[in-house]
């Protein structure tokens, strides 16, 4: 099923990121988490992609197909493209189209300056006309409440979303964000910009200080001074920032169903005790 016919239902779809193992061995054994997250029945799993190797997009694209084979949850499947030449990524979309996955994540991935990046593709604009072009696929892209690391500005930030979304992109997936202010406001903008296209939250859990300080380190969000003080007060007793993490999340969430946001997209962590945690308190809501 294509994630866009998921947002006609008129309820907030809900969605899980996880990653895959860099291990073999551990591929094999991440059916323990699975198995917990689809019992609590998202409406897609999302599956992060390596930004270089070929190992790395191999193991992506075979969680991907045990997702739907083994649990029938569909899929998301992310592309990254600044280290791929276009013929790299159409023997990746050749591999997508066979194992029957239509769903696709269109990203540019992180700069690496350890790594020389292709010329194929500047932007995930530039892969999302490829993936149309190519034709078969649902494309979802990512946006950014508090705008791109690399924007110049809001302004022109939406406008290079509405630029990915004229390319193609159906449905999106915002970075994490710890004030929902930040995600009003983008929306809003979004919306003013003719942006029409399902815009789904993307919430990220706290469950240890180091994790969030690196992920902000590489996003830009921003940290509420609330937010700071759970931080301080409890980042040296791990049981109590679990459950001070997880409270603050669930309140984000409860909030934005409340302002009927389209969908909730739960980075998971490969940490089902995060999701099950969050889908019991809000399992009335959605």
């Amino acid at each position: 099923m294509r994630i866009e016919e998921m947002f006609k239902t008129g309820k907030p779809v809900l969605s899980f990121e996880i990653f895959p193992p860099k291990r073999n061995r551990e591929l094999e054994e991440i059916d323990d988490t699975l198995k917990v997250l689809c019992e609590l029945e998202p409406d897609f799993i999302s599956v992060t992609f390596g930004a270089g190797g070929r190992g790395i997009s191999s193991r992506t694209v075979e969680l991907a197909k045990k997702i739907r084979r083994d649990y029938h949850v569909e899929p998301l499947v992310h592309l990254t493209c600044l280290n791929y030449t276009k013929q790299e990524i159409c023997e990746i979309l050749n591999e997508l189209e066979a194992a029957g996955l239509e769903n696709i994540l269109a990203l540019r991935g992180d700069r690496n300056p350890d790594v020389e990046p292709k010329q194929d593709f500047q932007y995930a604009s530039d892969l999302v006309k490829f993936i149309r072009e190519y034709g078969g696929f649902h494309i979802s892209g990512a946006c950014y409440p508090e705008g791109h690391t690399e924007a110049k500005n809001r302004i022109q930030d939406i406008r290079n979303l509405k630029h990915k979304v004229d390319e193609g992109v159906t449905h999106l997936v915002s970075q994490l964000f710890f004030d929902n202010e930040f995600f009003y406001g983008f929306q809003e903008k979004a919306r003013i910009a003719g942006i029409d296209v399902p815009i789904e939250a993307g919430i990220m859990p706290v469950i240890n200080k180091a994790q969030i300080e690196r992920m902000v380190s590489l996003c830009g969000a921003s940290l509420p001074a609330k937010f700071q003080r759970i931080m301080s007060k409890y980042e040296n007793r791990k049981e109590a920032l679990f459950d001070a993490g997880m409270a603050y999340a669930v309140s984000q969430i409860v909030e934005l169903l409340a302002n009927d946001v389209d969908g909730i997209h739960i980075f998971t962590m490969n940490n089902p005790k995060v999701a099950k945690r969050i889908c019991t308190e809000i399992r009335n809501l959605i």
